[in-house]
């Protein structure tokens, strides 16, 4: 296959002669010497306590990683920077066409907001073991609940904030939080979206209903009606709380639980353990994304779902980039030049979305002419994961965004890629059409399930990712019964 100079152009700037390890070298250590191989991953991250085992497979398939160890996300994710002396870097961008703003935390400021509302959640009631319910609009507060929750060792439930009333109860209803956190607004292209109204409807059709509400009043709006007695005020509780410390969390103690979509049946509700997901999403920033620490990451999903809690917030965060969150639509937020514009304006090095948006952005500007208003020299790849991307989509992307269009595969199940291009492994950054690659180092058909149980999910769950992956992947036909 012929490589377009542009691409060629990008790979000679980015040479891949710098990686040490190739793929086939990595995944055949990771299959062979599992304990050994993620043992070095988890060295990467700080832990309160070391493990006394990587690896505990006496009762597979269930199985348990870093047994004994103890570590918390949060710390590794904020703390652990700022200590090294990172603090003036920025975490977070808030890029929000909708709201025609623009801001930004350093990593000291998310540790200042993070540790502050982590008290306000135990000021709340909250303790390790209990769960939060986060229903926000795509702000940094939604970041900054996931982490302080996190940060006290409690297990946090992020509902997808385009749910209505309705799909948002059912949720309470299955994790029974004890805090809840939401927004009075969130702010659509043509209408403002009252959130703690839905949120009220919420919790009067359901049976359990939470101990607090803590409503953050963005700026601008009207500010949310309280309900005495329930509901607090996200800026008046934060003025007075002092910063609380991460606690220790098990390394198999859960992070959270995220829910899938509900659309074929009755939402599942997979349970994420914190050690193996952190060790993971580190790994994977360089090894996949061929990502460095500093460079700036742009996953744009939304927050409730799982690319938004593995690439937005926790992915990016733990292994020092710079991520940001975006409040707009690939179109209408003012026009289809609105992702190429944040690829200039934040000087992006990597960007990770869905083929729909996409191909949406290729409907309303065939021609190109809102992207070459821009010019974004940091960007060298756009990944793309959600569905197969299709033959005109993704060379329209190639021509238009002048970069490799990587495709790769995974689901809410897994929590992180199952078949990718490891362009961190010396991959080439060039597959062949609606490739997804190969798969990712902890994911093969001898010994995966160590694999499942050390990211979340269950044997059935595993068994139906293989058959797949052999499908795609290798073009076998699997039969399931």
């Amino acid at each position: 296959m012929r490589i377009p100079e542009f691409l060629a152009t990008s790979l000679n700037n980015h040479s891949t002669s710098r990686h040490i390890s190739t793929y086939d070298d990595v995944y055949n250590k990771c299959h062979n010497s599992p304990e050994e191989f993620w043992g070095e991953a988890a060295d990467q991250l700080e832990w309160f306590k070391r493990w006394d085992k990587v690896l505990d497979d006496t009762l597979q398939p269930i199985t348990k990683w870093f047994v004994g160890g103890e570590m918390n996300i949060c710390h590794n994710a904020v703390d652990r920077h700022v200590n090294a002396g990172y603090g003036g870097q920025v975490a977070v961008i808030h890029d929000s066409p909708v709201s025609a703003s623009v801001n930004k935390l350093t990593y000291k400021d998310l540790q200042d907001q993070v540790s502050r509302f982590a008290r306000v959640l135990v000021n709340n009631g909250i303790k390790k073991g209990d769960i939060v319910l986060i229903y926000m609009p795509m702000v940094p507060q939604a970041v900054v609940a996931m982490l302080a929750a996190a940060r006290v060792g409690a297990i946090h439930s992020l509902v997808f904030g385009g749910f209505a009333s309705k799909e948002l109860s059912v949720r309470i209803n299955h994790c029974m939080p004890k805090v809840i956190v939401s927004a009075n607004v969130g702010i659509e292209p043509t209408r403002t979206v009252n959130y703690k109204e839905l949120l009220d409807a919420a919790i009067s059709m359901s049976d359990h209903k939470p101990k607090s509400c803590v409503i953050y009043n963005r700026p601008g709006y009207p500010e949310a009606e309280l309900i005495k007695g329930r509901d607090v005020c996200w800026e008046d509780s934060m003025s007075s709380a002092e910063p609380h410390d991460c606690v220790p969390v098990g390394a198999m103690d859960p992070l959270y639980i995220l829910y899938t979509s509900g659309t074929t049946g009755m939402p599942k509700a997979p349970v994420r353990p914190s050690g193996g997901y952190a060790v993971v999403l580190n790994w994977t920033m360089k090894n996949i994304y061929d990502m460095s620490p500093g460079e700036i990451w742009w996953a744009a999903s939304d927050l409730g779902w799982v690319v938004g809690h593995s690439y937005i917030c926790y992915a990016p965060l733990l292994y020092r980039n710079t991520t940001v969150i975006y409040e707009g639509k690939p179109v209408g937020t003012p026009d289809p030049g609105a992702f190429f514009r944040v690829l200039q304006d934040h000087n992006v090095a990597a960007m990770f979305t869905a083929p729909t948006a996409l191909r949406a952005i290729r409907k309303e500007d065939f021609e190109s002419n809102h992207a070459q208003r821009y010019f974004f020299p940091s960007f060298r790849y756009l990944f793309v994961a959600g569905e197969i991307c299709d033959h005109e989509t993704l060379h329209w992307c190639r021509d238009t965004f002048r970069v490799p269009v990587i495709d790769h595969w995974w689901q809410t199940e897994t929590g992180w890629p199952i078949t990718a291009t490891c362009l961190g492994l010396g991959e080439e950054a060039t597959p062949r059409d609606q490739s997804i690659g190969k798969p990712v180092p902890g994911w093969d058909g001898k010994h995966s399930s160590y694999c499942i149980s050390l990211w979340g999910g269950n044997g059935l769950q595993l068994m139906q990712c293989l058959i797949i992956m052999a499908v795609r992947v290798c073009g076998c036909v699997c039969v399931y019964l």
